[in-house]
């Protein structure tokens, strides 16, 4: 693939939510998350929420002991309305990755409440992570 044909990552505040999949050293590993078909729900995410967001795999998000982490980034719309990056952890289950396509197809950060049953995977990453993230 060329590098003009490769798409460049969206910045902070993209016109569409963007949703980060972790699958480094822990995240995406049978070693780690062994029941998981760990492809098949970054599969299912791209499909779910083509036409809506970016889905964008990283290698590490630096929250290993909370494999599999995913955050959602508000669209440029959400985070005028207020929203901010979500982060999710231990989302090792595929009802949850149905719930978070769910909130995004309903706009995401911002935008829309999460479904109540995200609350049991949210989580604040150190500031040094975030940074690193956002920035």
């Amino acid at each position: 693939m060329s590098r003009r044909s490769k798409k460049a990552a969206p910045a902070p505040g993209a016109a569409r939510p963007t949703v980060t999949v972790c699958r480094g050293c822990c995240c995406g590993t049978r070693a780690k998350v062994p029941r998981l078909d760990h492809e098949a729900q970054l599969t299912d995410l791209r499909t779910q929420l083509a036409s809506i967001a970016t889905v964008r795999r990283t290698d590490c998000l630096d929250a290993c002991e909370r494999a599999n982490v995913i955050v959602i980034q508000p669209s440029a719309e959400g985070r005028k309305a207020g929203g901010r990056p979500v982060w999710l952890g231990q989302v090792n289950d595929p009802d949850a990755a149905a719930d978070i396509a769910a909130w995004v197809k309903g706009g995401g950060p911002g935008l829309a409440d999460a479904p109540d049953v995200l609350d049991l995977y949210t989580f604040s990453p150190s500031r040094r992570v975030r940074h690193e993230f956002e920035g």
